[in-house]
């Protein structure tokens, strides 16, 4: 059995598979998937797993040097943004619109969808190198 902390199957194959640059959208349960982007669907239930449980574990396991957030989010969602923040104190912020967010999906490795029920819940990783 897998000793590390991503013990689903499908999401810790796309990070084992990810180079450099290449992305990783987590979000919440409303984020439309485009087609042909890979969705992990993780929510169980309203709230369950919550976004910031699903990122702090993909984070266990994945090197991010930049990150992709909905402009939105400052207004909409402080508190997300804050939670983000800490996580992440020293990585790179990029402020995107929302709906340039729903178009970069297309070219994430994968979807990761989560039970969270807040608005503008969800980032896309950048991943970076671990050398």
């Amino acid at each position: 059995m897998k000793k590390t902390t991503v013990i689903n199957s499908d999401l810790s194959r796309v990070i084992s598979q990810m180079g450099h640059f290449d992305t990783l959208a987590i979000g919440d349960a409303g984020m439309p998937v485009p087609k042909g982007t890979e969705k992990i669907d993780l929510a169980v239930t309203k709230g369950l797993p919550s976004f910031i449980d699903v990122l702090t574990n993909v984070l266990s396991e994945l090197a991010v040097q930049r990150i992709y957030l909905a402009e939105e989010m400052k207004v909409q969602n402080p508190h997300q943004l804050t939670a983000v923040k800490a996580l992440l104190p020293d990585v790179e912020i990029v402020f995107i619109p929302h709906d340039q967010m729903k178009a970069d999906l297309s070219q994430a490795h994968a979807f990761v969808r989560t039970g969270e029920m807040t608005p503008y819940s969800n980032i896309i990783l950048e991943s970076g190198v671990t050398f």
